[in-house]
């Protein structure tokens, strides 16, 4: 839990700096910001990917996981109900009520449907590895300071579903790592790793767009395949 209540930290210090400052930041400086947290972001996950033991499982895990993921349509789910979420409650007149809303819910969107909130939650969960989530907050964080200079404070108010979500994930991670064995452990970190290439490539460089959502599945992959290969072995 320790990554969550750093990004709920994270996000409530940004947002109020943006209620007071955030308007006077240029665009350039943002953006090279964001850059710069790609270009961190790419290395971390390309560290964490080279402590794998077996690269094949970590690409195995990546094609059926990628299987699994296009064929449901996650990504596309997670966007329809971000859509969703804003016409239902973003929209009409730009009122107070309503600018408090679209702030809340915006930001609430961007904090909590995207890989790393769900890669990060469980590391923290599993191992009390909580650098994703560490890197998810300088973002989240950024990105506060943004929304709340223009969407005012009901950004704040984001770091409560942001709260309940993913230390709901990370609690029942931690329930779960009696199961996972260290070289499950080890993959499924290897296998995080690569997504968080992917977000770093794809979200914050723009280098590439990678639908890196439809690649979740591979995180519970990777530890069934250890699974089955060392019931082989034995």
């Amino acid at each position: 839990m320790t990554g969550t209540f750093l990004n709920v930290v994270a996000i409530l210090a940004g947002g109020m700096l943006g209620l007071l400052v955030g308007a006077r930041l240029s665009d350039k400086l943002k953006e090279t910001v964001v850059a710069g947290m790609g270009l961190f972001t790419t290395a971390v996950g390309l560290k964490m990917f080279l402590d794998t033991e077996n690269e094949l499982i970590v690409l195995g895990a990546l094609l059926l996981g990628a299987i699994l993921g296009e064929g449901w349509g996650l990504e596309d789910h997670l966007r329809r109900l971000g859509l969703w979420l804003e016409r239902r409650f973003a929209g009409g007149s730009e009122d107070e009520s309503n600018r408090f809303v679209r702030g809340f819910m915006t930001a609430s969107l961007l904090y909590l449907i995207g890989p790393m909130a769900i890669l990060g939650a469980i590391s923290d969960g599993l191992t009390g590895d909580y650098k994703t989530l560490a890197i998810k907050s300088v973002l989240d964080g950024f990105a506060s300071i943004a929304f709340a200079s223009s969407l005012g404070i009901g950004v704040l108010f984001s770091a409560i579903p942001t709260l309940v979500y993913q230390g709901g994930i990370s609690l029942l991670a931690a329930q779960l790592s009696v199961l996972i064995t260290p070289s499950m452990m080890g993959e499924l970190t290897a296998t995080g790793g690569v997504l968080l290439m992917g977000v770093g490539v794809s979200s914050l460089l723009e280098l590439k767009k990678i639908r890196v959502g439809n690649l979740l599945p591979a995180l519970l992959i990777a530890p069934l395949i250890v699974y089955v290969v060392e019931k082989v072995v034995k």
